[in-house]
């Protein structure tokens, strides 16, 4: 099949093309779920909307290039609207291209860097564990937004990001001082070595600050090859969950994630939050509007967009050293807690 247009894609997923368009400007009046398919399907098929196309003709002159891995996180949604404004504030074009998740996000990069010469570029979502070596290949200034280098002790890498151990741990802390003490978490694949695996040991951490043993039956890993931080795989591993163990809480490493378990368990006969509570991160428009609001770990999105144009933009004009910024994030009590009722 030939490079698809946003006709197609709307075709693919029974739904207007202004309900597409809406989809990728993060308009608030779309149902959740019709978002998380639309994307999807976008990142499956790699399509470049018609103004990042456009912005094509402008390489080589003044340009960003987004790369998102992750494409059913609402949250990353939000931040490239965050970034596309602080890059047309500047006067540079907007290039984005989705990377999908069994994709290199470097080997993409490295890709786009020859063929389109941006002046910079900018990570959003991966794990990111590349060697330096093969890092070394990008010779343009880029900057890590929400994620950080795990290896990068010396400071190398620009990066933006909160302090993914620090908000889980609170999270989970929150959840425990309710009375849980089975709390099931879903967390990125097992062999995640950069946000999944730091929300999963401050989620650890907690635990064992309480007194609270560990419990291996209690973590379920997203996989790799099939699941994505989206609505889907919150219900399909809240599915496995509810088959395999018991708990009397749900913390899932994104809203994405949440919103999908809920469903999972208002199928299955349980009360959100009179029988299980659910947790989220991220603070997504979507999970504020969700039925239950979910709870959650709010990060800055403007701040971070901010801060990340900021960063990128010295180093590319004023040619300064990498910078890394650290974020709190903000805990949001909401009804899919047993705190609400």
């Amino acid at each position: 099949m030939g490079k698809m247009t946003i006709k197609d894609i709307a075709r693919v997923c029974g739904v207007g093309v202004s309900t597409v368009s809406r989809a990728m400007n993060n308009h608030p009046d779309i149902n959740p779920e019709t978002r998380a398919r639309i994307m999807e399907e976008i990142a499956k098929a790699n399509y470049i909307p018609n103004n990042s196309a456009r912005n094509l003709k402008c390489i080589g002159r003044k340009s960003i290039a987004v790369l998102v891995k992750g494409i059913g996180n609402g949250f990353l949604g939000d931040l490239v609207g965050g970034l596309e404004r602080e890059c047309k504030k500047r006067e540079y074009s907007f290039l984005l291209q989705y990377v999908e998740e069994q994709e290199d996000e470097l080997d993409a990069a490295i890709r786009i860097a020859k063929e389109k010469k941006p002046s910079g570029m900018v990570f959003l979502g991966g794990d990111f564990s590349h060697p330096e070596q093969k890092m070394e290949q990008l010779d343009i200034p880029f900057v890590l937004s929400t994620i950080e280098a795990p290896e990068d002790k010396e400071g190398k890498y620009a990066s933006v990001s909160v302090d993914d151990f620090m908000e889980s741990y609170k999270m989970t802390e929150y959840l425990l001082n309710l009375g849980h003490d089975r709390i099931a978490v879903i967390t990125a694949p097992r062999d995640d070595k950069s946000i999944g695996r730091q929300r999963l040991l401050g989620y650890r951490k907690a635990l064992m600050d309480k007194g609270v043993p560990y419990r291996e039956e209690l973590v379920k890993y997203m996989d790799a090859e099939e699941d994505r931080y989206s609505l889907k795989s919150g219900y399909k591993l809240t599915v496995e969950l509810l088959r395999e163990t018991s708990f009397s809480a749900i913390y899932a490493v994104s809203d994405s994630l949440a919103m999908g378990a809920c469903r999972a368990l208002k199928e299955a006969g349980i009360s959100i939050p009179e029988d299980c509570s659910v947790a989220g991160f991220d603070g997504t428009e979507e999970a504020e509007f969700y039925i239950p609001k979910i709870t959650t770990i709010r990060q800055p999105v403007e701040s971070i967009a901010k801060a990340t144009a900021d960063i990128l933009f010295d180093m590319i004009i004023n040619k300064k050293a990498p910078q890394k910024v650290v974020f709190q994030g903000e805990l949001l009590k909401r009804e899919s807690t047993d705190i609400c009722h």
